[in-house]
């Protein structure tokens, strides 16, 4: 197949969508594919007479590694020329030429589902969930609403607005984060109220809407769903501090249990949380649910992510091996899955 991996964009999790995009060119190339990699932001600015040409031209060597930081964004932006939009030159027309699009798009601007309804106006056939389940689930609001009247427990936890003349909190300690975003980025756990309004403040130089949730000590779980069916589960146990941006993609920082040392029924029932969360947010193909298990067995779910990450350190990968599939099996299986939302 000729296939298009899209990564990179505009979101703060640009480096790790490159990574991502990257270990997934490499797998279906190694399968036999004819896959390129093209930037969201960037785009393509080689010449061609046929955009089929570029896939099959000799790639440039592929090397992506996520930093311990966030890249900076306006920088990216400002290496570009075309001043307006986060489409780059020749991106529509490449995946148009393309048997199939693999996202490996991270972050607000790659899973809000504003990527996803431009290549469904283009009839471009594209993994992974459609615009209303992308949109869904990166709005944390919406998501946690739909959640509790599904039946799913969740954090208790208010939305606050920028600029609001008083700032309501749901007691200390407590959880700040901004609505919209992922991998962690500009989420705070905040232990006392005179802290509150300064993270409150950074976590809005990220978006305007911030999340406050309740602080539940606890096991941190995560399952990925494909197709629909529950995905072993694994434990989260970063070596200091929380999960954050850093603990998350430098190899050694955190240690992930796969399966998750806990009781089968337990496991059952997160897995059972799992596929009925994939159900509730209209979810397609597949994704991966985070959940906190509380000391007395309470089970809350975090979010779903529509786009988990594929790097060398991401979760998904790891419970697929755990059930006898390698990395490049599991990206050809995310695309056949995939195709199904087009029969």
């Amino acid at each position: 197949m000729n296939i298009v991996v899209l990564c990179g964009g505009l979101s703060n999790e640009r480096d790790v969508s490159i990574s991502s995009g990257t270990g997934v060119v490499r797998a279906l190339q190694e399968r036999g594919h004819k896959a390129v990699l093209v930037d969201l932001f960037f785009g393509y600015t080689g010449t061609y007479d046929d955009p089929c040409e570029i896939f099959d031209r000799e790639q440039p060597p592929l090397t992506a590694a996520v930093g311990e930081t966030v890249p900076d964004i306006a920088a990216v932006r400002s290496m570009r020329s075309e001043a307006e939009g986060i489409v780059g030159r020749n991106v529509v027309e490449i995946c148009r030429a393309a048997d199939f699009v693999f996202l490996a798009l991270h972050g607000e601007e790659g899973e809000n589902g504003k990527v996803q309804a431009l290549l469904d106006l283009y009839g471009v056939h594209y993994t992974g969930s459609g615009y209303l389940g992308s949109a869904i689930a990166m709005n944390k609001s919406l998501t946690k609403a739909l959640l509790q009247q599904g039946g799913v427990a969740v954090p208790r936890g208010i939305t606050v607005k920028k600029g609001a003349a008083h700032y309501e909190n749901v007691g200390f300690p407590c959880v700040v984060k901004p609505c919209s975003g992922g991998s962690s980025v500009g989420t705070y756990i905040v232990r006392m109220p005179e802290e509150y309004k300064a993270h409150l403040q950074k976590a809005f130089a990220y978006e305007d809407s911030v999340i406050v949730e309740e602080y539940i000590a606890g096991r941190e779980l995560t399952v990925g769903v494909l197709d629909g069916r529950a995905m072993p589960v694994i434990e989260i146990i970063p070596k200091s501090g929380f999960y954050d941006y850093r603990n998350k993609y430098q190899a050694g920082l955190t240690e992930e249990l796969c399966p998750a040392p806990i009781s089968a029924a337990d496991t059952a029932r997160i897995q059972r949380l799992a596929e009925r969360v994939n159900a509730l947010l209209r979810i397609d193909a597949y994704c991966r649910v985070d959940f906190l298990m509380d000391g007395s067995g309470e089970i809350y779910c975090l979010e779903a992510n529509t786009l988990p990450g594929m790097t060398p350190t991401s979760l998904i990968p790891q419970m697929a091996a755990a059930e006898g599939m390698d990395f490049a099996g599991l990206c050809e299986k995310i695309i056949e899955i995939s195709e199904g939302k087009y029969r």
